[in-house]
């Protein structure tokens, strides 16, 4: 997707996040199967940055990828959480943003953006900004990707197991 050039300008962007400890426990914690949430945001981020670049948006970068990378710091195992995972998806939003403010410090921007990455799960948080609507969607596509290359996996390993 990215040219090498264009994932080094990318890391450069976010390298405060990409190195911040608490930004790295997200690495802990699993997101669409063996995927972690920092990798689903890094993923996030390089699709974000790709489209914007490609199709000329002019988004704020700084507000684009700082979204991206932080969209999904909740830092917890959602999978794990028994009855309350039932209202992760539409309250994981807020609690990373709360994280990502006290942490990252963001500005409004960037809040919002992570407040509306889950629209239209939760459909009184609706992306207003073209940032917003980037990582709305990039979210979605990557989450996608990523869901479905997990479940791939788990078929060719099904039949593998049979053949044995």
């Amino acid at each position: 997707m990215l040219k090498k050039h264009e994932e080094a300008e990318l890391r450069e962007k976010i390298k405060r996040h990409l190195e911040h400890p608490r930004v790295q426990r997200m690495n802990d914690f699993s997101q669409h199967g063996s995927i972690t949430t920092y990798a689903h945001c890094y993923r996030v981020a390089k699709w974000c940055y790709w489209v914007d670049k490609r199709l000329h948006l002019n988004s704020r970068e700084d507000v684009l990828l700082s979204g991206a990378m932080l969209h999904d710091m909740f830092l917890y195992d959602w999978h794990t959480i028994g009855k309350m995972n039932r209202g992760h998806a539409i309250n994981h939003a807020e609690l990373a943003c709360r994280n990502a403010i006290r942490y990252c410090d963001i500005d409004e921007h960037t809040q919002d953006v992570i407040r509306t990455h889950m629209w239209p799960v939760n459909i009184t948080k609706l992306p207003r900004t073209r940032e917003a609507v980037l990582v709305n969607i990039g979210d979605k596509w990557c989450s996608l990707v990523e869901t479905l290359a997990f479940r791939r996996g788990m078929k060719k390993g099904k039949k593998r197991g049979k053949k044995h």
